[in-house]
Formats: structure tokens, sequence, C-alpha cells
């Protein structure tokens, strides 16, 4: 029996591997771009930057150090140089696929860092396995810009799995829709119609403003916005802004909402403010063919009607008024109930001096001085006949 060399009996020490194979190896230098385990083997491992990890630009020295063990699966026994080429994100692929299989048939939710944002979508990884969510289906609103998400982690359900094609798709825009339908089941079953609740601007237009309530909008149209007058929204309001609205209707899913509050209803103390006979001032908030609307106070409006613009006759208020002159009137009829107030520059002015003269000689008779003499002549001689 021939005896074993020195050379034979050391590789006979060492145990025998193959491709596929996972095997248990310490760290025996680390490098940026590549580590070195020994496998137990005559060769050492060597496991890329590129087969650990998809992660773009990872420093390795970041990740191991000499000493830590790690499980790696063999890709090349003999990279022909004869050391061993090692995997680690293949092998963490495999445990990933099944992990991925188990979310997918449990519906799981899972979290995850935006490795990418593409063209197209978002790219995710789990636990090595690279997971694609479409724009359609990263928000429950179209996002044109999805930069915003790079770096974020962001929670989503596996749509479809498929390891034989290796297309695993994720949607996060199911969870999104479910949170705000729950939001929005609590929001409707906490609140009533006359509620004062604190919403976000959501967006504002030219007929009014969406408030975000909490899970649902509500729509604070542009007549509810003030007693007074609104021009435009958009110097009002500012998305983001905080405020408080009244809850004025609830139909459906539809919340329409005020700020119109009534202890601020200018018109609850107009009756004593705006009593007939009051001379009051205002500014001309705009002008019909017919009259001019007086804003008295934001809120308050009365009709200023041509004829007692002046006494003498006028075509139309914009002859002698225009918008944002300030006049003084007075009130000469008030209607509570139709929240109607109607004004007069004509009644304030002094009469002319001929109607005044008219009006003092009313009640004085005209005498026909010869008919008063003839009547006298005859009325003494007929005194002197009798």
């Amino acid at each position: 029996m021939s005896e074993l060399t020195f050379e034979q009996m050391l590789e006979e020490s060492f145990k025998t591997i193959h491709a596929g194979e996972v095997v248990e190896g310490t760290v025996i230098d680390v490098k940026p771009e590549e580590i070195i385990l020994n496998i137990g083997y005559k060769s050492d491992g060597v496991l890329t930057r590129s087969e650990y990890t998809n992660e773009p630009n990872v420093d390795l020295t970041a990740v191991a150090k000499p000493g830590d063990t790690m499980e790696v699966k063999v890709l090349k026994v003999n990279d022909g140089e004869g050391q061993v080429m090692l995997t680690y994100k293949r092998l963490a692929a495999d445990r990933g696929n099944k992990r991925i299989e188990e979310a997918f048939n449990s519906k799981e939710v899972l979290t995850a860092k935006v490795s990418q944002v593409l063209d197209g979508g978002l790219s995710v990884v789990v636990e090595e396995v690279r997971i694609f969510i479409p724009a359609s289906l990263v928000s429950d609103v179209y996002e044109r810009d999805l930069s915003k998400y790079a770096g974020q982690e962001i929670q989503f359900v596996i749509s479809e799995y498929n390891p034989k094609r290796r297309r695993y798709i994720g949607d996060r825009k199911q969870l999104i829709v479910a949170e705000k339908a729950e939001m929005q089941r609590k929001l409707f079953e906490s609140i009533q119609e006359g509620d004062v609740v604190e919403g976000t601007v959501k967006n504002v237009t030219d007929f009014g403003a969406f408030i975000d309530l909490g899970g649902a909008d509500g729509l604070l149209h542009i007549s509810e916005m003030s007693w007074g007058r609104v021009e435009n929204p958009r110097k009002v309001f500012k998305v983001g802004e905080k405020v408080k609205v009244l809850i004025k209707e609830i139909s459906g899913n539809k919340i329409a909402l005020s700020l119109k509050f009534a202890d601020a209803n200018p018109w609850k103390d107009a009756a004593e403010k705006y009593a007939v006979g009051s001379v009051v001032t205002g500014k001309v908030a705009r002008m019909t063919s017919f009259g001019a609307f007086i804003e008295l106070e934001p809120g308050v409006d009365a009709l200023l009607h041509v004829s007692q613009i002046a006494k003498e006759h006028i075509e139309k208020p914009a002859d002698v008024l225009k918008v944002g002159e300030e006049i003084t009137a007075k009130v000469v009829d008030f209607n509570d109930e139709d929240k109607k107030i109607s004004l007069s520059i004509k009644a304030m002015l002094a009469p002319e001096p001929k109607a005044e003269a008219a009006e003092e000689n009313e009640d004085v008779v005209s005498v026909d001085i010869d008919a008063v003499i003839a009547n006298g002549q005859e009325t003494e001689e007929e005194a002197s006949a009798e």
C-alpha cells in the first residue's frame, strides 16, 4: 500500500464543493468591492460587490469585517484563477422568493425602501428580490413626478407573483384606497350638520375651495366663504392652510361647508342699526341699470334705486356714481325677512325754494278783489232798499 504524499493528505483534508451548494464561510479580508471568505476548501472564496447585493455603490467594508461568518452559495468552483466564486444575493434571492410567495398568498403588507425611480414606476428590493411598482399603482391619484419617493420607505402588497418570468409586481394604491375608505367611514360616523371642524385647504378653484377633513373632502363654496362678498377665492385661501369650518350639509358622501358662523351674522342686529329713517354711510359695491347696491358692512347690502339718487332725472347710476365711492343716504325701507334695505339720497336733500313756497301757501285762500268790491256795493244797495 503506497503512502499518500503530504499534498494529497492536505487536499483530502479539505471538503469537496460543487456549484449551487450553500456553504458557510468566515470573512478573512474585506475590500470596498469584494469580500474574501474561508469556506473550508482548498481555495478561498471571493464574493464581489455585484454578487453581494443589487444595490449600487455599496461599500462592502461597511457591511462585513474579518471574523464575521455568513452563508453563501457557490457560483463557480474555479474561476480560472483557482478561486471559488461566491454569491450572497442569489442565495438571499432564493430565500426572498419564498418570502415573496408567502406574502403574495397571505396578502401581507410589506415595507421596503425605494431603490430606484424609473420612468414607469418605482423599484424596491425585498431580501434581494426586486419588485416593480407601476406608476398607476403608486397612488390613488395620478402623479406625474415620482422623484419624491426616492429613498423613502413605502408599504405595498404583492399583486403579481411569477418567479419563472421573474415578474414581481407591487401595489401601493389599494392600501391607500383602503386606508382612505376606513378614514372616511370614521369621519362620517363622527360628524354631523352644525359641527365646527378643522381641515386643510387641499385645492382652490374659481368657485370655491376643497377642504380635507381627514377622510373626505368638503366643498367650501365661494358664496359660503364670508358674510361679505368674495371675488376671488385664491386671494383668500392657500393650499396647505388650516381652517375651521362649519358643516352646513351632509348629502351622501358629499359635505358642504361654510364660514358663515351664526354669531358673526351681520343681520342679527341689522333691524336696530338700519331702522327706517336712519342715516347711513356705505360704499358703492356694484351697479345695475335700475340702481346701485351699497355695502353698509360685509354681508349687508342695500339698494339705492336710480330714482332715489337725486331730485333731477338720472338715466343710469353710473352717470353720477362709481364703484368704491362712499355715499350717505337715508334708510327708507327695511325688510328683515327678505334681508332687503332700500336707501334714498333724494330724501335727504333740501326741498327747492319754489316747492317750499308752495307748501307754505297751501292754506292761503285766493281772493278776487274786483269781485269783493262789486259784492260789497251790491250788498249796500240792498240794505238801503230795505
